[in-house]
């Protein structure tokens, strides 16, 4: 595999509107190789998934303006290889059959161990 190939395969877009905890969750990703693109709310995040691809989507699910699963949900419409992975004091509403949240999406719970999210990240991303 190329280094340009491996530079796409480690690309998070990061949705989370709470500061702290995106900077913690960045810093993480980005203490394990991944290049980590963050945004505080699910619209800009869109935006970006827009301009450019990412290998995964990491969001949170309760966030102003959109919220994660209607996120995750555009993001697999505009790429449907895109893995995506929700994190949320709120399991219940991800795993909500209802709520058509893309079929493959894993779901940590908070509170958790950073070193949880890294390995959870890479098995997904490796998937």
């Amino acid at each position: 595999m190329s280094e340009d190939q491996m530079k796409i395969i480690s690309r998070i877009l990061l949705a989370e509107d709470d500061a702290d905890m995106r900077r913690f969750l960045t810093k993480a990703l980005e203490n394990a190789g991944y290049d980590v693109v963050s945004y505080d709310n699910g619209k800009s995040a869109y935006e970006r998934l827009c301009e450019e691809p990412f290998s995964m989507l990491l969001t949170d699910i309760v966030m102003p303006e959109m919220d994660g699963i209607e996120l995750a949900r555009r993001a697999t419409e505009l790429d449907p290889d895109l893995k995506v992975m929700f994190i949320t004091g709120f399991a219940a509403v991800a795993l909500n059959p209802d709520s058509n949240t893309p079929k493959d999406a894993k779901v940590l719970s908070k509170p958790f161990h950073l070193r949880e999210l890294v390995d959870e990240v890479e098995k997904l991303i490796a998937a």
